[in-house]
């Protein structure tokens, strides 16, 4: 049970759930049919049915603090302790999930606002209960410690853990120091609290004309669908809009997101980093040279994207591309319209190269098992995301509209869901809960799959064509997007660290170049996105990000070999997802059959990108 565990959320990259086919009117919950709503009553039935297990979490806290000074006493006083964590946790994560996922229905719901305050509080205060645990485990002889762990059958189960807080050994400080850094835990998620309710609750766009020439709100969820527009004014309009209104909050945005990186710069320094992007990748025992491998190896892959970039500028037939114009299909005359009902099926056939246990769950699921939050409305959090508890079916919240792309986001977010689902079917709680680096393995293989699988329905070419520029956008936007937002993130906590401030200028000056560096060659970069960083809720979760472009590398090797081999492939996959967070990241991918601390997963992807590349051109000038 620690605040890292309950607060994973499997978030996909933001275009993913933004996409085509706006109402001149966002619907408000109400107005949305029961079967197109998670069902989140399978958590709690009510509030007081909350209330009842929240007190269940301060009578288990009371006697874990009861153990105070005593943990070490015994094997037994050990293992107590450690099942009280358990406990606590279990019920914890499913606290906190609830109140998330009801803010997330409307983030005006005042209701929900409290009940997340409450459930943050709660897990805060449970942090600082726990704090003395660490501390005391590492003071006893740790000889001592691994013969209790080998002696006793009941505590080998936590041998892993163990072995965890005794490499953590460096980086933990005394009793009473824990304690009060978990006091602190509130206070360090209040810049994250804040940007997501400023964004998503407060933020108001006006309103654009779309293709009919109707006006109609910009919202989180419309951004990219006009982006995606035929229409060359209706892009630009949308994106001058977006630009503008968060250019209008610059020193708000500044200030929130300088706060983030101050307070990761602080809690790696007293806890003896060398810095805070080597303390996020401690955890899953990630060397850093798989960061700065990924910069360096798609940086060497620029000349690729430029390639693309310059194809997109060509067929469009512009004299100056724009960032603007860089969503729109360069397929125009294929119009694959999606809705929901024939994304699900459609996902479910893709899968099914996973074997008849993982179609079945999947379809049950989706169609009855209250996973899926489908539509976009008022208040809504954007985006999408995967989330589970313990004990309780996955949930998915997506905000669908009828396209390729949001059919896309439905298989990466099952994904996640069925990762959820074997992990948690196969692993105690204490090895439950998998680290996001694996987590997008699961995601983007079914993404893999499901355009393997349109790609053998169609001998169009037309459509052939659509749906390889698809997987050139999703490989643009995934490792060569995402791999430029890492690198966002590690200049602006080492600016931090080398005693700079964040000002908006400093930060508008460094993302602009970053643009011009991946963009420049072929585009013109609009002075506008130098403000893009203001709008990214993934860096108030620091280095993440490019776990999405490790990940999508792990999975089309990993999709390659199921493709190829069959039976053995998937078997050894679905004991990958079986394997919950048993072990490091690293080593149980490479159990799987993909080595990431070697860079040749991300140049075999971004070669295949180069490749589908000059496929592409050839489909498109044959037609």
């Amino acid at each position: 049970m620690n605040q890292r565990d309950v607060l994973s959320i499997q978030w996909v990259a933001q275009r993913k759930a933004e996409s085509a086919g706006p109402t001149p009117d966002v619907p408000t919950r109400a107005d949305i049919d029961s079967k197109y709503k998670w069902r989140l009553e399978d958590m709690y039935s009510s509030l007081e049915a909350w209330d009842k297990e929240a007190q269940e979490v301060r009578d288990f806290t009371s006697r874990l603090l009861a153990l105070k000074g005593k943990v070490t006493e015994s094997p037994e006083t050990l293992l107590s302790a450690l099942r009280l964590q358990d406990a606590i946790g279990e019920r914890l994560a499913r606290l906190y999930a609830f109140a998330r996922m009801r803010r997330d229905e409307d983030n005006a719901n005042a209701t929900y606002q409290a009940l997340t305050d409450k459930a943050t509080a709660l897990l805060v205060k449970t942090e600082e209960a726990r704090s003395y645990f660490v501390p005391e485990v590492l003071a006893m002889d740790e000889s001592t410690l691994r013969q209790w762990v080998q002696e006793n059958a009941d505590l080998s189960l936590y041998r892993f853990v163990i072995d965890e807080i005794l490499r953590e050994k460096p980086h933990v400080l005394s009793a009473s120091e824990e304690q009060i850094l978990a006091a602190m835990g509130e206070v360090g998620d209040a810049p994250s609290q804040i940007f997501t309710m400023f964004n998503n609750a407060d933020m108001r766009f006006p309103k654009v004309r779309d293709e009919d020439g109707n006006e109609v709100e910009l919202t989180h969820g419309r951004y990219i669908q006009f982006l995606e527009s035929r229409k060359r004014e209706v892009r630009e309009a949308a994106f001058r809009a977006m630009y503008e209104t968060y250019g209008k909050h610059r020193n708000t945005l500044a200030a929130i997101y300088g706060s983030s990186v101050k307070k990761d710069a602080f809690y790696a320094r007293v806890r003896r980093y060398p810095s805070a992007r080597e303390m996020a990748l401690f955890s899953d025992d990630v060397p850093v040279s798989v960061y700065d491998n990924l910069i360096k190896t798609v940086h060497e892959a620029l000349p690729a994207l430029h390639k693309y970039l310059a194809l997109r500028k060509r067929v469009l037939g512009l004299e100056e591309l724009h960032l603007y114009d860089l969503y729109t299909p360069i397929v125009a005359e294929v119009d694959m319209k999606v809705p929901y009902e024939d994304a699900v099926e459609t996902v479910l056939e893709a899968v099914s190269v996973l074997g008849e246990d993982y179609r079945k769950t999947a379809e049950d699921g989706i169609k009855r098992g209250g996973w899926v939050d489908v539509y976009e409305t008022r208040g809504k959090t954007s985006g999408a995301y995967s989330w589970g508890a313990y004990g309780v079916h996955p949930y998915i919240l997506l905000n669908y509209r009828d396209t390729l792309d949001n059919m896309f986001t439905l298989a990466h977010e099952l994904g996640h869901a069925m990762h959820t689902h074997y992990s948690h079917s196969a692993q105690p709680y204490v090895y439950a809960s998998y680290t996001i680096f694996v987590a997008e393995v699961a995601s983007t293989l079914n993404e893999n799959l499901l355009l393997h699988h349109l790609l053998e329905q169609t001998d169009d070419p037309k459509q052939r064509a659509y749906l390889l520029n698809h997987q050139l956008e999703t490989i643009r936007g995934t490792v060569f997007r995402q791999t430029m937002f890492a690198e966002f993130e590690k200049l602006t906590h080492a600016h931090v660290e080398a005693g700079e401030a964040l000002t908006p200028e400093w930060l508008c000056d460094t993302y602009y170049q970053l643009n011009e560096q991946f963009f420049g060659a072929v585009c013109m970069v609009d002075k506008d996105i130098a403000l893009e960083w203001s709008r990214i809720p993934h860096f108030y979760t620091p280095f993440y990000v490019y776990k999405y472009a490790t990940g999508l590398s792990a999975a089309t090797a990993l999709a390659q070999k199921i493709l190829n081999d069959g039976q053995e492939a998937v078997e050894r996959y679905i004991a990958f997802l079986k394997s919950g967070g048993s072990d490091h990241p690293i080593p149980l991918l490479r159990q799987a059959g993909v080595d990431m601390e070697s860079p040749q997963p991300v140049r075999d992807t971004l070669a295949l990108f180069s490749q589908r590349v000059d496929e592409l051109a050839e489909l498109i000038d044959r037609a």
